[in-house]
């Protein structure tokens, strides 16, 4: 390789990542300034046949194949397999000019080969030859509509329904007339079922993708195209078996760029931009003209805040083919997976302006458009996509979709546009808005934040509904709540089965994203986005986000940790669900950690400073001064926190053979008196057999070795009920009570406090449980009640009607009864029409109901001694309108 001195550009690149990386970016200038000067040239000779020629294709030898090829060819071989063979690994190292050259003698000597046409289509466009492209693929419906029975063979099934998919054609007709057909005439033809895969990832039908690459890997187990759609397949559902099929790909060939470019893909996810590029410099090894390497390159240039690197690498992904749309799709959707959706629907209509048919970079703005809250024109794309491709799963989901919502209510107030099924935003609708209403006040003065945009929130009844919102697809179980920035969508308490979370901690957590990627221009790493989440969770409300447990304890003090510079890797691909949880709480132990030592002011200023492009290294050396620092301090903080977590318990589980009985236990633990697992055993054993001291001697001894116990089976739920078994309601009371303080999710531990206070009068308390209740689950009755009984004893008629209303919209038992208490909280708060529209309702339901008609009557006097009043203070000659 060689760099022209006389090219503009030469002297001026410098790689975008040069202040942090070592040996990779001189090679990425030198290759950069020579393609856009055009002076690079690659060549190679040796022989072999055609299936050594093509072992040698799939292990990555393109040179040695180049010169097998041509010697055949050169040789006067009339098998149409060299020409292709020799034009694919042109291709492959970017030999585009000597790809076209080899084209066009091939189809001199084949000139009614399809296969040759569809390969060349390519060939033309990446030598900015447009219009014999398009030439090209006229030519091949008219060639198989005049002599169908030359091209019924299988390889021409093949290449003619990639054909009919390039036109738009339906997809299961391609797959059922061209594919399946290909594999029942050859079953052992694997290109059948590479194009089977291809088509279902296009379609994301990853099963059916899965099931096609499986069969090509069991036919051509040595073919990294097999290994490597199968990677692609199992990426959504299974990553370790997608990560062991990528692995095989690139052991069969380690020059296979489409693999490499799937690892630089996830590295870019991960945040692991350095590895990212040394990787991209395998691909250039291969082919210096890589439009995606060069695409990946513009998107770590955008991150690196490298503006004109980035347009620099832009225009060197499209050297070799100008209109090609993949190019700005591909950087789009990287920009939109770091939510920045602005810049990445620019890109994606520069995309649609090169190709207004290119469908994927249509779908990509429409999803884009609708997290920046501009709906109008992104649904009105989605009907587009759909009405284009029938099959395209994200389009038909999404439009789908938007009939339900048609059917939503919104609620505004402050700068919020709430949608909710009807029948939720009846029980809790005006909770929610006030909620994200003090969210707003508490966290934009906080950050300094002013938001002039109003915020989008969507709640969905339906996990599937909130899944096709927010991912496009179904699934993302797990997810409770999502922000886009401009837009949150989360799923209700319906959504969650029996057992729902603080929908109010959730919106307070997504409201949160809302303010930080506000100030940060949607710049800053996953983790410090959820890192500051998680931690205003935990200083709204001391029960909301996450803390320190004995799982968590061991992870911190074991190998689990993860160095700060690190972090975004560990919500990529974790472990385990519980891997993922801790990334979660590590990441608000950072924000606590550099709170702490360096203010709340430095975070803030982390935050400007992402806003105006520093990448995050940069900005951790700005305040910190050291990421090696950094990270040791920060494991010291986060071991001496976990050190101090429960000190004297021990967690190892007691090497007794069961069945164990409670002289066992007891005898053990006088040698292990603070062994949590052996007493927790022995405080059941306790209970099982209704021994309530004994009982309560282990679960105090359990207290004092873990007082912030907030598991299902911790000490304080454990106490409660002995307490109740045995009568003592003030000790129930205070351990529900300690319970309730740090859970957020407790409803039952509420509803029983609730009863508790109502037998003892105390009606703050009542209240105070029944909003606790309705934090979880507003969807049942028993927090309404509580909540009205308590409102009407304390003289708060307009709470009291409000829970009432909800109540009658749960389909009460006795509605004649709800109403007429309705009325009387209404008529207590002056509402008399209304009150004697709701007495009139109960008399609907009951019309010997006698209290309603007293009611009745006196709402009635009341009304005309009213209009006498009025009539009598009315001057002379005043008339009635």
């Amino acid at each position: 390789m060689t760099q022209s001195s006389s090219c503009p550009l030469a002297g001026h690149l410098q790689h975008p990542r040069a202040v942090r990386r070592v040996s990779p970016g001189p090679l990425r200038s030198i290759l950069l300034g020579a393609i856009l000067c055009g002076s690079l040239n690659v060549s190679g000779a040796t022989a072999a046949e055609l299936d050594e020629a093509t072992a040698k294709f799939q292990t990555g030898q393109y040179a040695e194949c180049i010169a097998d090829a041509e010697e055949e060819i050169s040789e006067g071989s009339w098998n149409e397999q060299w020409p292709l063979l020799k034009i694919r690994a042109e291709m492959a190292v970017g030999m585009y000019t000597d790809a076209r050259d080899t084209f066009e003698q091939a189809l001199r000597r084949h000139p009614s080969s399809i296969r040759l046409r569809m390969l060349g289509e390519a060939v033309y466009r990446y030598n900015k030859q447009p219009e014999e492209a398009g030439l090209l693929m006229v030519s091949i419906e008219s060639l198989a509509r005049s002599s169908p029975w030359r091209y019924s063979d299988a390889a021409n099934r093949v290449a003619l329904g990639r054909y009919f998919i390039r036109r738009g054609a339906d997809a299961r007709q391609v797959l059922e007339l061209f594919y399946d057909q290909a594999k029942k005439e050859r079953p052992d033809y694997v290109e059948a079922y590479l194009a089977s895969g291809e088509l279902a990832l296009a379609k994301h039908d990853y099963g059916l993708a899965a099931e096609a690459y499986e069969k090509a890997v069991e036919l051509a187990p040595d073919d990294p195209d097999a290994h490597l759609g199968l990677a692609k397949s199992h990426q959504p559902s299974d990553p370790e078996k997608s990560a062991a099929e990528l692995a095989a790909a690139l052991e069969r060939n380690p020059r296979h760029v489409d693999s490499i470019l799937m690892q630089v893909d996830h590295l870019v996810d991960a945040e692991q931009y350095d590895e990212a590029s040394e990787r991209l410099d395998e691909v250039f090894r291969v082919n210096y003209l890589h439009p995606t390497a060069w695409a990946y390159e513009a998107v770590l240039a955008h991150l690196d805040g490298d503006m004109a690197g980035e347009r620099l690498r832009r225009r060197a992904a499209l050297l070799a083919w100008p209109a090609n749309p993949e190019v700005d799709h591909l950087v789009g959707r990287k920009l939109s997976e770091k939510y920045r959706f602005a810049e990445g629907a620019e890109y994606q209509r520069r995309a649609l302006k090169l190709d207004e048919t290119y469908l994927p970079a249509k779908m990509q703005l429409a999803v884009d458009l609708l997290r920046l809250g501009e709906e109008d024109e992104g649904w009105q794309l989605a009907d587009e996509v759909n009405a284009s491709d029938g099959y395209n799963v994200v389009a038909h989901n999404l439009v789908t979709l938007r009939d339900a919502l048609n059917d939503f209510r919104t609620l505004s107030a402050d700068g919020f546009i709430l949608r909710m099924e009807a029948r939720e935003a009846e029980l809790y609708g005006r909770r929610a808005l006030d909620l994200l209403r003090e969210a707003k006040r508490v966290l934009c003065e906080k950050y300094d934040v002013t938001l002039e945009d109003p915020i989008i929130v969507e709640i969905f009844p339906e996990q599937k509904d909130f899944a096709v919102r927010t991912f496009g697809m179904p699934g993302g179980a797990g997810f409770l709540g999502v922000c886009f920035g401009k837009v949150i969508t989360a799923n209700s308490p319906a959504s969650q089965g029996t057992s729902p979370s603080n929908w109010e901690a959730v919106l307070w957590h997504e409201f949160c994203h809302v303010v930080t990627l506000h100030k940060s221009r949607n710049k800053m790493p996953r983790w410090l986005s959820e890192g500051i989440s998680v931690y205003e969770e935990r200083q709204a409300d001391p029960s909301w986000g996450q803390s320190m447990t004995p799982v968590y304890q061991q992870m911190v003090l074991g190998d689990d940790l993860t160095p700060v510079s690190q972090l975004s890797g560990a919500f990529l691909r974790p472990e385990s669900g519980l891997h993922l949880q801790f990334a979660y709480y590590e990441s608000s132990l950072v924000v606590e950690y550099l709170v702490k030592t360096y203010g709340l002011e430095t975070v803030r200023g982390m935050l400007d400073d992402l806003a105006i492009g520093l990448p995050i290294e940069a900005v951790l050396l700005r305040h910190t001064g050291s990421l090696e620092k950094l990270d040791a301090n920060f494991e010291q903080f986060a071991r001496e926190r976990a050190e101090a977590f429960a000190p004297e318990a021990e967690w190892d589980d007691p090497e007794l053979e069961p069945p164990l009985d409670v002289a066992t236990l007891t005898e053990w633990l006088e040698m292990h008196p603070n062994n949590f697992p052996a007493l927790q055993q022995l405080a059941e054993l306790h209970i099982a057999q209704q021994n309530w001291e004994e009982a309560e001697k282990a679960l105090l001894r359990l207290k004092d070795l873990y007082p912030e116990d907030t598991s299902g089976q911790g000490a304080n739920r454990q106490l409660a009920r002995v307490y109740r078994e045995t009568g003592e309601t003030d000790k129930e009371r205070a351990v529900l009570e300690e319970v309730a303080e740090v859970v957020a999710d407790a409803p039952e531990v509420y509803l029983r406090l609730a009863e508790l206070a109502t037998e003892a009068g105390q009606w703050e308390v009542v209240a105070d449980n029944a909003h606790r209740m309705l934090a979880v689950n507003p969807l049942v009755a028993a927090p309404h009640r509580h909540l009205a009984v308590a409102a009407g004893r304390l003289d708060r008629p307009a709470q009291a009607a409000q829970a009432l209303r909800a109540m009658l919209v749960l389909d009460p038992v006795d509605p004649a009864e709800l109403h007429y208490r309705l009325a009387e909280q209404l008529a207590r708060s002056g509402q008399r029409e209304q009150a004697r529209r709701e007495v009139l309702r109960a008399l609907e339901e009951a019309p010997r109901f006698r209290d309603a008609h007293r009611l009745l009557l006196s709402l009635v006097d009341e009304t005309e001694q009213s209009a006498d009043q009025t009539e009598q203070a009315a001057p002379a000659g005043a008339g009635t309108p």
